[in-house]
Parts: structure tokens; sequence; C-alpha cells
């Protein structure tokens, strides 16, 4: 009896680092929340500056500046175009589950896509919207390694619906304070797309935005686009910014 009651202990013990590794294991959705979560603003408005600038080999440098306005609480946004000349005043604008394009010249709007490049940069419509990532995706897998000297967590997410850009992403995740740091964005078939860096992030009341990012296209050699933003906001807007007239109204 002495001997089996041994072994039985035995056998249990064998388990304990097993189930003690199973307690540690992060919870990534609420990780992934945490994430949007950081860098929404869902009781207030936002607005900021961004400046985008897209190399491309052999090509002149190109340099847009919009005025992006966001009411996070019902998933809508505003991009104005200001420079350059030849664009200022064409915008995009989303509308519950559409986002329109409006251009001053031909005082047409046009449905587009948060699919698509904004302008011909390496910058999607998506990139500008709220973070969805917990609605959108889910875990596949992690991991825990560093990326130069920060702890992060590697998380392979893929698409439960077919309304993002890429169905499947790779997110190196500040184990400490949990902002974004790298993307990588792959096809449905794992072929890498985009990569995305994320160096920089700046405070804006409770919440945390990336201030410098930079935008690789991995198809296209030597293709790239950097995003810096200034004069963030968290005054309140009119309700009238979030509307096709304003856009219309503001180009006159």
């Amino acid at each position: 009896m002495k001997s089996t009651m041994t072994i039985a202990i035995s056998f249990m013990l064998l388990f304990v680092p097993v189930l003690g590794s199973w307690a540690a294991e992060p919870d990534l959705k609420a990780v992934l929340r945490t994430v949007d979560e950081m860098s929404n603003f869902e009781a207030t408005d936002f607005s900021a500056t961004y400046t985008i600038v897209s190399d491309k080999p052999g090509e002149e440098t190109s340099v847009f500046t919009i005025r992006m306005f966001r009411r996070d609480r019902t998933d809508q946004f505003l991009l104005l175009f200001l420079e350059p000349e030849i664009q200022k005043g064409q915008g995009y604008l989303q509308l519950e589950d559409n986002l329109w394009f409006y251009d001053p010249e031909s005082r047409k709007f046009s449905h587009s896509s948060l699919k698509e490049n904004l302008e011909d940069s390496e910058t999607k419509n998506s990139d500008f919207r709220r973070s969805s990532l917990a609605e959108d995706y889910e875990v596949e897998s992690y991991s825990e390694e560093t990326l130069g000297k920060y702890a992060v967590y590697v998380v392979n997410l893929v698409a439960n619906n077919d309304e993002v850009p890429y169905p499947r992403m790779k997110l190196w995740i500040h184990k400490d304070q949990p902002l974004v740091l790298k993307v990588e964005d792959y096809s449905l078939s794992d072929r890498l797309m985009r990569t995305a860096y994320y160096p920089k992030y700046m405070k804006v009341e409770d919440r945390f935005i990336p201030s410098r990012m930079l935008f690789v296209d991995e198809l296209k050699e030597g293709e790239k686009t950097q995003v810096t933003i200034k004069d963030a906001s968290v005054a309140s807007l009119p309700d009238s910014v979030f509307t096709k007239a304003y856009l219309e109204r503001v180009n006159r």
C-alpha cells in the first residue's frame, strides 16, 4: 500500500509544472482587447494631422498632408487632404459600412473600400480607423520573444470575416505595456504582403497612438511609406463633420 501511494504521489507531482505553465498562459484575446482600448477614443472625439511620405525607386518622393477626424464610438472617420495643392479638398468619409471618396473637382462621391491603399502609398484606408483587432481576428498561436530590447508576445492571427484588408497577421506586442511594435500582413496563402513598424508612440489623454509609422511593401522592393502625426486633439467635433455635406461645404 505504501509503495502504491508513493507511486501515485510521484505521478501527480509530474503534472505540477505542466499545470503551472497552463495557469501562466496569457489570455491573448484579452491582450488584443487591451491593445484596442489603449488606442481608441470611445469617450471623446479625436483629430490629428498626418504627414505621409511615400518612396518608390525611380520616382519622386510623394508627400501628402491630411487632417483626420475620428469618432470611434460610432466607427466614423473623415480624411481631408490639405496638401499637395492639386489634391486639396479631396476626402474619405466612413459612414456605417460605407467608405466614400469625394473629388471636389467633379463634385462627386464614389464608393471606396477600407482594403484599398490611400492614394499610391503603402498605407491602407483601414490604417486610419479605430483599432478592432479583438473583433476581427482570432488568435491562432503565439510565442514569447524579444524585439530589440523589449519583451514581446508574437501573436499569429487569422481573420474571422472578409472585411479586413489582410486575412492573416503576425503582431509583436510589448508585454509590459500592450502596444503593437511591429506587424506582418499576410495573404490567405501565407505570403508576406506588408510589414509595418511602430517605433514611437505619443500619449493623448489616457490613450496611446503611434506618432511615427513605417509601412514596407514586401512585394515591391524599395517601396515604403512613413507616416508622422502631430496636432493631436480630443476636442469635441460637430456632428456635421461626419457628413457628405461637410466635405462639399469645406471645398467652397
